[in-house]
């Protein structure tokens, strides 16, 4: 048998042996890795998810006839039914009249209940007016079709006055001027600063 020969049958064994150690040792390799995907998300997460459905970062727009424009946003928000309103996280809102008046809502949560217009807020509820009026409350129902609203329970509050607190309050601006009007009411206290004033 010639050299040549000779090296055609060592190939011949040579090669596959060489081609089965690599599939081994890529198998080997293989095994070795975590074979485990990480999900990005917590199982409460997740849990949360599959309950039910969810928007995040929601936001509702409108102008009414009159030209008041109203913004309404939230973290996430929830749809509800046909008994129950949607609710929703951090929910807060912008009115603006047409004379240029802004009035901004910030909350806690709150439920929005499309089919009668209205938003709730609830908890922390504070609200600011470009008067220079900043209160806090735990409850305001405030239209969606419309400047106006309400804060059924105690109101506290610091303006260009002095501090206040009164047991109701409720803003508007549906009078014939289209300016933001608000209404005190239930045991209404003021604590007149005349410095305060005069900023």
């Amino acid at each position: 048998m010639d050299r040549y020969s000779r090296t055609v049958a060592i190939l011949r064994v040579l090669l596959p042996l060489s081609a089965l150690a690599i599939l081994a040792t890529l198998f080997l390799f293989s095994r070795s890795q975590d074979q485990v995907a990480t999900i990005p998300f917590t199982e409460a997460d997740v849990t949360a998810r599959t309950k039910g459905q969810q928007v995040t970062h929601p936001f509702f727009s409108g102008t009414t006839a009159k030209g008041e424009e109203i913004i309404v946003t939230a973290d996430s928000a929830r749809p509800g039914s046909d008994t129950t309103p949607g609710d929703a996280d951090n929910l807060s809102a912008r009115l603006k009249t047409a004379g240029g008046q802004l009035i901004t809502l910030r909350s806690d949560s709150g439920t929005l209940a499309s089919a009668g217009d209205m938003a709730r807020f609830t908890g922390n509820v504070r609200i600011k007016t470009s008067a220079g009026l900043e209160m806090l409350t735990e409850v305001l129902n405030a239209a969606l079709d419309g400047i106006s609203g309400n804060a059924p329970g105690t109101v506290t509050g610091s303006g260009p006055m002095g501090d206040f607190t009164a047991g109701s309050m409720a803003f508007s601006a549906k009078s014939g001027d289209g300016d933001l009007h608000m209404l005190f009411k239930n045991g209404v206290k003021l604590i007149y600063d005349p410095k305060q004033l005069e900023r």
